[in-house]
């Protein structure tokens, strides 16, 4: 079906004409002269997006946005403005608006925001369409994500899951093993069980033994009582053992027996525990090399990668990341009480050409910092993390969309522009990060009819 594209505006020539150049493109337009018709015709009926103009009889653009927003909240909405107020623009952004433009509009610019939006809404559909249908028989509400890379990663998990099978979880820190573990266990016959998570890299070796096996009264000095290991807690369910590839070769021997064998003895003891598990692994090394190596050994290895699973990497899945962004945003904003509706557009800009290194465990971290600072409703660059900001000064030119052929003249009122955006319409700070005066700038501002 084609997307329904509704365009609002008391221009009816402007109508026209915007119905021509999108209907070029393959899209159903419908038109309305002002706010009031484009509020009844969205109760009416559903749109993929909407271009509305922000000032118009009976009703502006802004009114109308905020009714559109309660009727039909995951409508895309670009704003038209003639006027090229950036306080209106921010206002815009505020309400709810997907996007604004200036008029008069660059055709080519407006088919490139319109395809964007139209296919950031389209990924968001679909994802909440691929949930609901996995949730018919399995739970991975938890875990974010709909690239190709996650959807086959869903495909591997559905199918693992039910099963009693040893899985490896493979993937850098901060990619989210834990949650795919735990994923896992909550798809399997044994989610009514313990769940017991044990972190390899985070004990001793002398303490590791000891917090997976158990212990007699005075195995060891300071072992004052009896003690139960990880794995009589797991009987029945699901033990994860986080960053295997930390334990010496010694309790690497003693969980290759549990794995053959499915028992145990404490420490200082000679009774033999029967347990019935299922055992998840992870690590963020490479399992071969330290083979190679020696520091890892070869049969274990084969014993728990019966089936592995490989987390993809937050920079091999960008379409992801403004969902997870959202998502963040919106748990801290409630962890906070902070009203919080989004991000500006050089925001989005910088958080989609961040390498994350960190993976979702930065991203994490980064939207929760924006929250904690930001005293707006839209989160601006300022806010993000050091590393993320160099991006600004590493390919300014580039992310404020030069081109050939274009004039001085055009660059610089973008330049202005997107300046005052970020600074919210601030235009002494804007006069500062440009390195010119506050009346230099009011009187560029006056040159290209910015208000």
């Amino acid at each position: 079906m084609k997307p329904e594209i509704l365009v609002v505006d008391d221009d009816l020539s402007h109508r026209q004409m915007l119905e021509a150049v999108l209907a070029a493109e393959g899209y159903a337009v419908t038109h309305a002269s002002d706010g009031r018709q484009a509020v009844e015709a969205v109760e009416e009926k559903f749109y993929d997006l909407i271009l509305m103009d922000i000032r118009m009889n009976r009703m502006g653009g802004i009114e109308a946005l905020k009714l559109i927003k309660e009727v039909s909240p995951g409508i895309p909405i670009i704003i038209m403005t003639a006027y090229a107020s950036v306080n209106t623009a921010v206002d815009a952004l505020k309400s709810g608006a997907y996007d604004y433009m200036t008029k008069p509009l660059d055709i080519d610019e407006l088919k490139i925001h319109v395809k964007k939006a139209l296919s950031h809404f389209q990924l968001e559909r679909e994802n909440l369409f691929l949930k609901e249908r996995l949730a018919a028989q399995f739970d991975f509400s938890k875990i974010i994500g709909r690239c190709e890379p996650m959807m086959k990663m869903y495909e591997t998990l559905s199918l693992v899951s039910p099963s009693d099978a040893t899985v490896l979880i493979l993937g850098e820190s901060g990619t989210g093993k834990e949650l795919v573990a735990n994923a896992i266990h909550q798809n399997s016959l044994r989610k009514n069980n313990p769940f017991i998570k044990v972190n390899c890299a985070a004990l001793p070796e002398t303490l590791l033994e000891s917090e997976l096996f158990g212990h007699e009264k005075g195995a060891f000095t300071g072992a004052a009582v009896q003690k139960k290991g990880r794995f009589q807690h797991a009987h029945t369910g699901t033990i994860f053992l986080d960053e295997i590839a930390e334990m010496s070769p010694t309790t690497q021997v003693k969980i290759l027996r549990v794995l053959q064998e499915q028992e145990f003895e404490p420490l200082g003891s000679s009774k033999t525990v029967k347990v019935d598990i299922r055992i998840i692994a992870a690590t963020n090394r490479n399992l071969e090399e330290e083979i190679e190596k020696g520091h890892f050994r070869e049969d274990l290895y084969y014993r728990i990668n019966v089936v592995s699973v490989k987390i993809p990497l937050l920079r091999e899945r960008k379409d992801d990341i403004l969902l997870l962004a959202d998502y963040f945003l919106k748990k801290y904003s409630d962890k906070n009480k902070k009203m919080i509706k989004g991000f500006t557009p050089r925001t989005i800009d910088l958080l989609m050409r961040h390498n994350w290194p960190g993976n979702v465990r930065e991203l994490e971290n980064a939207v929760e910092r924006s929250v904690i600072l930001t005293r707006e409703e839209i989160i601006s660059p300022e806010y993000l993390p050091d590393t993320i900001k160099v991006l600004d000064i590493d390919d300014s030119e580039d992310s404020i969309g030069f081109s050939a052929g274009q004039s001085l003249k055009s660059v610089e009122k973008q330049m202005i522009l997107r300046t005052l955006e970020e600074t919210n319409g601030n235009r002494t700070h804007a006069a500062d990060i440009l390195g010119i005066s506050r009346r230099t700038l009011q009187l560029k501002l006056k040159k290209y009819g910015i208000q």
